[in-house]
């Protein structure tokens, strides 16, 4: 095991990165429950969406850990599962529904995709191409992003308005000018206090310096809240089977002709557009994170090679019948705990291919014990931003627009895109003006034009 996951040449040891492992996998967990939820109203079915998320999230987390030795985790992405059962429940309404076998091809077409920008090595290039401040904005964004959805989900924050077609659709009133869109959540909710609890508690062992410390914050969490009756043991295993019933997985469930028929295409790019920002930030971001990127080439090549077994998730995934498979940005847990080596990965993909027969015990685990450990994790990510160079314009504005687009517009690819479009409009200027000799690498340019054509011409999420 030593041998063949460099422990040593990544300053790790087994016991730590199983311990990263099951961090990880604990602040991945509420995917096995949130992604059925997700997807049943658009037609899934909830044990076949259940069996088809921790099955995929275990075989391709595996796959990272050995082909690429990377401590980053997959599974199915949260924001994309709601895109694909959204797509699917606004069409009933129309002339030209859209099924769970069309939605799926869509899917499994994006995957293919990629799979072909990765072996072109486009995707690649991207690490090249993005200047250094960028990155370390996408390493800061995403620790931001995950600390909103973790105070999000907490309750400890509240936002009154979670979008303009919500607004439109009047289930929000209006907001009077002395209102706030966000605001504190009620301090009294059980999840809210718990939440703090587990903070605290994970910040006590932290600064103690316990190993395993945000693992032990997110058992000691569960525990609390147990022993407290803030999660009832009845309640919770109440309905979940030890016994997995495999029949009901919708395996290769597609059709090609249909997506063609109802006009997909639209559907399939902005899966493609979406994942493939959200996919390069979180591994860009979680690889500088684990320091992986010190040596350029060689985080360079990791890299490409983890891009390339996302891409084989996104299709993969559609196979055995759930939504884009993708780097799970949580995956910054288990690092913060140590995890260096594919060995965190491969960890976190046995728990999830365990969980399929332990879904009960799974759900124990309370949103507030993740939610806790999430925030730290925020915390942690935020480290890079000393790395941004604030006194350079050119480098400060892209990276500031990077980092504070993701968490305020709930989305990692707004981020990296108004940052890219920013940074080739500010560099030109200073370069056409005489005012400095900033490097845009000509990918910068396509994809700078794609963006704008994309937001201009289909639509911003």
């Amino acid at each position: 095991m030593e041998r063949f996951f460099k422990l040593k040449e990544h300053g790790s040891n087994v016991r730590t990165e199983i311990m990263a492992g099951l961090t990880t996998f604990m602040t991945m967990a509420y995917i096995l429950a949130v992604n059925p939820i997700i997807l049943t109203p658009a037609g899934l079915d909830w044990t076949a969406v259940f069996l088809a998320t921790a099955i995929a999230a275990g075989v391709f987390s595996i796959a990272m850990g050995i082909f690429v030795n990377f401590p980053v985790a997959l599974a199915p992405g949260m924001g994309l599962n709601a895109y694909f059962a959204s797509v699917i429940i606004a069409s009933q309404a129309t002339d030209q529904p859209i099924s769970v076998a069309m939605g799926l091809t869509a899917v499994f077409i994006s995957g293919i995709i990629f799979i072909i920008l990765t072996v072109t090595q486009i995707r690649q290039m991207l690490i090249t191409a993005v200047p250094d401040s960028l990155k370390h904005a996408i390493t800061v964004g995403i620790g931001l992003f995950i600390t909103i959805i973790a105070l999000k989900g907490s309750g400890i924050m509240s936002i009154a308005v979670s979008s303009f077609d919500d607004i439109k659709a009047g289930a929000y009133t209006e907001i009077t000018s002395n209102e706030s869109v966000i605001h504190l959540g009620s301090l009294a909710h059980s999840d809210v206090y718990m939440t703090i609890i587990g903070l605290l508690l994970i910040g006590v062992l932290m600064v103690l310096r316990v190993p395993g410390a945000i693992l032990w914050g997110i058992l000691g969490t569960t525990a609390i809240s147990i022993l407290t009756g803030k999660v009832n043991v009845g309640d919770t295993v109440s309905g979940k089977t030890w016994i997995p019933d495999f029949s009901t997985m919708n395996i290769w469930h597609f059709d090609f002709a249909g997506v063609f028929e109802v006009g997909l295409v639209t559907v399939i790019l902005t899966f493609t557009f979406v994942e493939l920002f959200d996919t390069f930030g979180t591994l860009v971001g979680t690889a500088n994170r684990a320091g992986l990127m010190k040596d350029a080439e060689k985080g360079k090549k990791r890299v490409g090679k983890a891009m390339f077994v996302d891409a084989i998730g996104v299709s993969g995934g559609a196979v055995l019948g759930t939504s884009t498979v993708t780097a799970f940005v949580e995956s910054s847990s288990g690092i913060a705990q140590g995890g260096r080596t594919g060995l965190t990965s491969v960890t976190t993909g046995i728990c999830f291919l365990l969980a399929i027969f332990l879904s009960p015990l799974v759900a124990l685990v309370p949103a507030a014990a993740t939610n806790a450990a999430l925030i730290i994790v925020g915390v942690l990510m935020m480290q890079s931003i000393k790395e941004i160079d604030f006194s350079d314009m050119v480098y400060a504005i892209p990276s500031f627009l990077t980092f504070a687009l993701m968490p305020l517009t709930y989305n990692i690819a707004n981020g990296i895109s108004f940052g890219i479009v920013t940074y080739v409009a500010l560099a030109t200027v200073a370069n056409v003006s005489g005012k400095g000799k900033y490097k845009i690498h000509w990918l910068m340019w396509v994809i700078a034009l794609v963006i704008l054509g994309r937001y201009l011409f289909m639509g911003g999420e």
